[in-house]
């Protein structure tokens, strides 16, 4: 098995966050998120519409779009340009639950916030940086339909943050770049609002089984570095 060796922060230590609001002059919300090497595009748009099957309901959706832009891997990558593949429906899925667990979506009304993640450059992470990104762009458009009269007060729940842990040789690695994501033996990802509830765990033995004291080091340790990435949102949206 490849060595695994981290020399640039300790093993529970998440990668350096920066979050650029604003960097879209046509979307609602948006903002740049990057994390270590891993950079994501998010914007927020509204339609003032719903899917047909929530017409009349009273209430309004969230969804979101993911892509890998072609060159923001090693080699270059096709364009999804007919097709989307069964691993970008998966994110994109991810994302928008994520996405609606912060939402009130009967102050929303009937309308629809479409929530868009270009993954700009990629090193691991890619799907728990547009979660995290995505926060930030749609709290920022929520925050401007509010103050449109679009939307009504109270329609933020809360926010929410993802980050990916991973498990070799018995110790836990927190927020996982390209090279550790591939070395590692357990690679899971933990999505939780920022009052500290889970909206989604997502983990896989790649290598080799683990155990639930494992499980329990991977959680607990994901929980500090998802307190650290809530801290760098709520920085970024109050300036």
């Amino acid at each position: 098995m490849k060595e695994l060796i981290r020399l640039d922060r300790s093993l529970l230590e998440p990668r350096p966050c920066k979050i650029e609001l604003n960097v879209n002059r046509y979307a609602e919300g948006s903002c740049i998120i990057e994390t270590g090497n891993t950079r994501v595009l998010c914007t927020a748009s509204m339609d003032e519409s719903v899917p047909s099957w929530l017409k009349g309901k009273g209430q309004g959706w969230v969804t979101a779009e993911y892509s890998m832009l072609p060159r923001s891997t090693h080699t270059r990558s096709k364009r999804d340009r007919e097709k989307v593949s069964g691993r970008t429906q998966e994110i994109q899925r991810l994302i928008s639950r994520a996405l609606r667990a912060m939402v009130n979506l009967e102050k929303l009304g009937e309308q629809q916030i479409i929530v868009d993640c270009d993954v700009l450059q990629a090193d691991g992470g890619t799907r728990t940086a547009s979660i995290t990104g995505a926060c930030v762009a749609l709290t920022l458009a929520l925050q401007k339909w509010v103050a449109q009269g679009k939307a009504k007060p109270g329609v933020i729940l809360d926010t929410v943050q993802a980050l990916s842990v991973g498990l070799k040789d018995s110790q836990v690695y927190v927020d996982l770049n390209y090279e550790e994501d591939a070395a590692c033996e357990v690679d899971m990802n933990f999505v939780r609002t920022g009052s500290g509830l889970f909206v989604e765990v997502q983990g896989t033995a790649e290598k080799k089984p683990f155990s639930e004291e494992d499980l329990r080091r991977m959680m607990d340790a994901a929980k500090n570095g998802l307190n650290h990435l809530r801290e760098k949102q709520i920085a970024a949206i109050q300036g």
